[in-house]
């Protein structure tokens, strides 16, 4: 088989060494989940494989597990409100609480080590009901199956020898997912940035919006930043929290915008595959801006708590047909779990 006519080995090696590899273990629990039959696949065995990675930290979320929790508004202009019957899109604001993280399952890992950011957030409607939605800092993601993401997981593991991902696994395991070669062409070019304040953040997987009249549109969405974007510096492969520091220094001199823009389907486009990206033509409809201004350290802070549930959504929103949509929630559901059984052992012993 001829291996330069797909990913060579070389390659693969070098974005092990980069960190590229260790990412996609770290971003595959925030997608997979224990809903599928028990003697297939289970919650407990993808928290098992992605400890193996990333180590067991008591108290703290599986993925995603550095982080800090931020509050703000949402203020819609109402331009959505056409496309969704929920109230957040009418004209006014909602209260935000949120969370920037780092991939991994360290607390303690360099803001630089993790090329790929996360923004989540809980948006509190009047009525009571909440939406809920995890995002990444990256277009499309790797693979499109929950089994294949637990395949994905086994296969770039340390191998105990060397201590880096076994490029003879990674490699059989692309030729047989071929779909992942897109995301390993992003991951090699691209350059992170040198703040959350100027990352886009996209939901990558496709949701319904749902209006007064019942007719449901597909849409994706992204929070599109105000702030210029600035590539990561040497200065800040110096900082180990970097991220955070800038984050607080930024939000003393005033508050950060993001623009909350959907992207609507059109015919043929596919909701049900969050490796493949919708054309850039696209229709976008910019639904109103979200403001943050305060940042608190996340442990006993206001997102601690919060499992950022993608199917927690209010009426007038709905899940695609994804199926990766279910795995998350049961992923969440499980991390939730865990870390709040731990912290709560861990203030009894402080007693």
């Amino acid at each position: 088989m001829n291996i330069k006519a797909h990913i060579n080995k070389q390659t693969l090696v070098r974005l092990a060494l980069v960190g590229i590899i260790p990412l996609i273990l770290c971003l595959l629990f925030l997608w997979a989940g224990g809903w599928l039959t028990p003697e297939r696949l289970t919650s407990d065995k993808l928290i098992n494989v992605l400890q193996q990675s990333g180590g067991i930290h008591k108290g703290y979320r599986r993925n995603h597990a550095k982080g800090i929790c931020v509050l703000g508004n949402f203020i819609s202009n109402g331009n959505a409100s056409t496309l969704s019957r929920a109230s957040i899109f009418s004209k006014g604001e909602t209260a935000v609480t949120g969370r920037f993280a780092i991939a991994g399952g360290n607390p303690g890992a360099p803001d630089y080590a993790v090329p790929v950011r996360s923004m989540a957030l809980s948006f509190q409607q009047a009525n009571g009901e909440q939406w809920r939605t995890g995002m990444n800092a990256m277009p499309f993601f790797p693979v499109s199956s929950v089994e294949s993401f637990y395949e994905l997981q086994a296969a770039t593991l340390p191998d105990p020898a060397t201590g880096k991902p076994n490029p003879e696994k990674l490699h059989a395991f692309v030729m047989t997912h071929p779909e992942v070669k897109p995301f390993f062409a992003w991951a090699k070019q691209y350059t992170p940035s040198s703040s959350w304040a100027s990352d886009r953040f996209n939901s990558l997987n496709a949701f319904r919006l749902i209006d007064r009249a019942g007719n449901e549109h597909l849409v994706r969405w992204s929070m599109v930043p105000h702030t210029r974007f600035s590539p990561l510096s040497d200065a800040d492969k110096q900082n180990k929290d970097f991220l955070q520091q800038d984050l607080a220094h930024r939000l003393e001199q005033g508050a950060l915008e993001w623009d909350l823009v959907f992207t609507l389907a059109q015919a043929g486009d596919e909701g049900n595959d969050a490796t493949k990206a919708w054309p850039a033509d696209r229709k976008t409809i910019n639904a109103g801006t979200l403001v943050l201004n305060k940042a608190l350290p996340q442990q006993q802070g206001p997102c601690n708590d919060i499992n950022y549930d993608p199917l927690i959504l209010p009426d007038g929103m709905a899940a695609s047909d994804d199926p990766i949509l279910n795995a998350r929630s049961s992923a969440y559901a499980k991390s939730y779990n865990l870390r709040t059984h731990e912290q709560a052992q861990q203030a009894g012993a402080h007693l």
